[in-house]
């Protein structure tokens, strides 16, 4: 009888054959899947008292799946659409195990039929004209990091790049002659090209010569040079969001992250006529159903 592969042999053959050797999967996607076993790996040691070297593919069966999806809702106070996520990395993993594994299909079976968690969609936050004409206005733009944030903060709400494509655009990603646009690489590793308006192209003109630097330094660098992190962006967005709310009132009222910036691109779009589908491809959605949260908003 064929032995079945040992647990942490099928997690590592998992991560490095398939995810990244096979999928080529992005860091993002890496670092999510491998946060999800990390707290399953805690819960089995606390659960079942063995450490992850002791463990074997029964003990993940599907009632101990369920009791994990349990945990992260009501002690971790995770939310639906966390622990959708979370669900999404087990199933790829057994999927994966039941090639490897074709005599543990039944077991297998089980988990993969875990349903998913329904849950609300809350109405997507976005700014209206005068608060975007306000948090424009916001940097002072007589110094060097102002005229950097009012570049950064006009390039998104006019191409409504993630905040992950803001902080690796680079100088070669572009393009400011005729047909001006800016190239990125997104979700899936699928890359876009997005327009610029003009205004947008005369303020990254004018900013990148005084940025100046290497075809391959990121166009927005922090103050030491450098990448931002994401933390960096939200910390800059906030701040002018406070200065804006001096102009603004009704800008205390809304939770504005650089995503935020994203949904009022979408729904700019939407409200200048622009077809569904082309806001798609604007954004970068894998699906045109994604972009059916701005019609429920508008």
């Amino acid at each position: 009888m064929k032995t079945i592969t040992p647990l942490p042999v099928l997690l590592q053959s998992f991560f490095t054959d398939r995810l990244m050797a096979q999928l080529g999967a992005s860091p993002h996607t890496l670092a999510s899947y491998r946060d999800t076993f990390r707290l399953l790996l805690h819960f089995a040691k606390n659960q079942l008292g063995k450490p992850p070297s002791a463990l074997a593919l029964e003990d993940l069966d599907a009632p101990f799946i369920g009791a994990f999806l349990d945990h992260l809702e009501k002690i971790r106070r995770n939310g639906a659409r966390s622990r959708n996520l979370r669900l999404t990395a087990l199933r790829s993993f057994f999927r994966y195990v039941s090639f490897q594994e074709p005599g543990q299909s039944n077991h297998i079976q089980r988990v993969l039929a875990i349903p998913t968690k329904r849950h609300d969609r809350p109405l997507i936050d976005f700014l209206t004209r005068p608060e975007i004409d306000a948090l424009l206005s916001a940097p002072d733009t007589k110094t060097w990091e102002g005229r950097r944030d009012h570049a950064l903060l006009l390039l998104a709400l006019q191409t409504g790049l993630r905040l992950s494509e803001l902080i690796g655009l680079r100088r070669d990603d572009v393009v400011l002659g005729v047909g001006a646009h800016v190239r990125c690489q997104g979700k899936g590793r699928k890359e876009r090209c997005t327009p610029l308006t003009r205004q947008t192209r005369v303020v990254l003109q004018a900013w990148l010569k005084e940025r100046a630097g290497a075809s391959n330094d990121v166009v927005f660098p922090n103050r030491h040079g450098g990448r931002f992190s994401p933390d960096g962006i939200q910390y800059l967005v906030a701040k002018h969001v406070q200065t804006a709310q001096e102009i603004c009132p009704s800008l205390k009222r809304k939770r504005v992250s650089p995503h935020v910036l994203r949904h009022t691109t979408a729904m700019e779009l939407l409200q200048s006529g622009v077809d569904r589908s082309m806001i798609a491809l604007w954004l970068g959605h894998e699906s045109v159903e994604t972009t059916q949260i701005y019609l429920d908003a508008n």
